[in-house]
């Protein structure tokens, strides 16, 4: 075979090759549009100095692409974004295409429900006094008094209107159950709502001070109770 017909093979060879694969490509686009609705989450950013107090967790996406992209899509693909300023209050957020992520192929038809109402919030710090959560009795006749912690205050971050009404803030349980004398223990400081954070410190050292039982009359000094004389 001569160098010019072997040229011509391989070039309508290559030719065959594209056209295949555009043929395959290509073949995808003309099937038959279908859609699907979906669940997806919410994401939501805002600047900082501010929170969001409750955020709408998923919505309603429905999407129109190819039977096979809509087939095969993992409803995890598709994110809504949600972006606040900063404005306090009740904020009404509408949604619509621009705020959905989806693979490429996919058409976002809609959002229900197309808009979302949010509480925004200031973030503010607050150092708060902190008051040990103490359980169980010590044992009879000791008398427990007032506990000491140290440091007495922790620094709490949260919704401005969560901080200003949180007067105090709990440790985890202290056990007095069996204890006789004063005792220290390093414990753990529990936020009373999942919006507050203690950022430092996260532990306090509680000490509780416990006056042990005072020793019976009749035993001091190794004397022996009377005998009960029998009727």
């Amino acid at each position: 075979m001569s160098d010019g017909l072997r040229t011509w093979g391989l070039r309508l060879l290559a030719l065959g090759i594209a056209l295949g694969l555009w043929f395959n490509s290509s073949f995808e686009d003309r099937e038959a549009l279908s859609e699907r609705l979906v669940t997806a989450s919410v994401s939501y950013t805002w600047p900082q100095g501010f929170i969001v107090l409750d955020q709408e967790q998923e919505v309603q996406v429905r999407v129109r692409g190819s039977s096979k992209r809509v087939r095969e899509l993992d409803p995890d693909q598709v994110d809504v974004q949600v972006e606040l300023g900063r404005k306090r209050g009740s904020v009404a957020v509408s949604l619509g295409p621009d705020n959905v992520l989806t693979p490429d192929g996919l058409e976002v038809m809609s959002v229900v429900p197309s808009t979302l109402t949010v509480e925004v919030d200031r973030e503010i710090s607050q150092r708060i006094t902190v008051v040990p959560d103490l359980q169980g009795q010590p044992v009879a006749g000791a008398r427990v008094e007032e506990p000491e912690v140290f440091p007495n205050q922790v620094l709490v971050t949260g919704p401005e209107s969560l901080v200003s009404r949180t007067e105090v803030i709990h440790t985890r349980p202290v056990n007095l159950a069996g204890r006789s004398a004063t005792f220290e223990e390093s414990v753990a400081v529990v936020a009373p709502d999942p919006l507050l954070q203690v950022m430092q410190p996260s532990r306090v050292s509680v000490r509780v001070p416990i006056q042990p039982p005072k020793p019976d009359p009749q035993t001091r000094n190794g004397a022996r109770p009377a005998p009960t004389e029998e009727p």
